[in-house]
């Protein structure tokens, strides 16, 4: 009688030589030199022009010859397809790529501003600054007008507030969800004019200027550099008015 652990372990081999069979392969690493299983190949040189289709061993003696790899890079291919290549340099310059690419990943954040129907002018203006700042850097602003007790029978204070911020960003941003009443509060969603990729840019080349300034003039001191960025504000801990 064959046990449970036989059954699974036979099931997951038969799989795995199926999945061979059909083509499947167990690793996603390209065949190279000698693990390259078939008599002829198109061949590509390595400079990407096309040499034709040779025998394997021919293929094999050229990319000695050149001190490079053969490597396939289209297997489905009839004959597969090999290129002459520096496979080790190949890989590290597709992981720099990679590395790059998720470097440059723009994603969307949400920041949150909340604000009281009888804000004071100036606290008004220290959230439209942190509201600014926010657009600038590509990212949506959720605006929260949140009503207390009387103030509940008032919304179109809230509506009013809101009509007003959107019009002082409207450079920088656009009324992405008008305002709607939840619960005690109300809401509105504003997006970036500019997108998270060119904000992104536009920090990197700032922060390049500021460490050029800053190697070019290094007498000036720290504390005047940091006087120019204002204050975080964070997303998960919105400021109240």
């Amino acid at each position: 009688m064959v046990g449970p652990y036989v059954k699974q372990t036979f099931t997951a081999v038969r799989q795995t030589v199926v999945g061979c069979y059909r083509g499947g392969s167990i690793s996603a690493e390209p065949r190279i030199n000698d693990r390259i299983r078939v008599p002829e190949v198109r061949l590509v040189g390595p400079s990407g022009e096309q040499v034709g289709i040779v025998p394997l061993a021919k293929a094999l003696e050229l990319a000695q010859e050149y001190d490079l790899d053969l490597v396939e890079v289209a297997a489905n291919a009839r004959p597969p397809v090999c290129k002459l290549m520096d496979y080790g340099k190949f890989k590290y310059e597709s992981a720099m790529k990679a590395r790059e690419a998720r470097k440059n990943q723009a994603h969307t954040v949400i920041k949150e501003m909340k604000l009281r129907p009888k804000i004071d002018p100036h606290d008004y203006d220290t959230k439209k600054g942190h509201v600014v700042r926010f657009l600038k850097q590509g990212d949506k602003v959720k605006i929260t007008i949140m009503f207390r007790g009387r103030e509940q029978s008032r919304p179109e204070l809230g509506y009013r507030l809101l009509q007003r911020l959107a019009e002082d960003v409207q450079d920088l941003g656009f009324v992405e969800s008008n305002p709607k009443q939840d619960g005690r509060n109300m809401i509105m969603v504003l997006g970036p004019h500019k997108k998270k990729t060119e904000a992104m840019a536009e920090a990197r080349e700032a922060q390049a200027a500021r460490k050029a300034e800053a190697k070019a003039n290094p007498g000036r001191s720290q504390n005047a550099s940091d006087a120019e960025v204002p204050a975080e504000v964070s997303a998960e801990e919105p400021a109240e008015a």
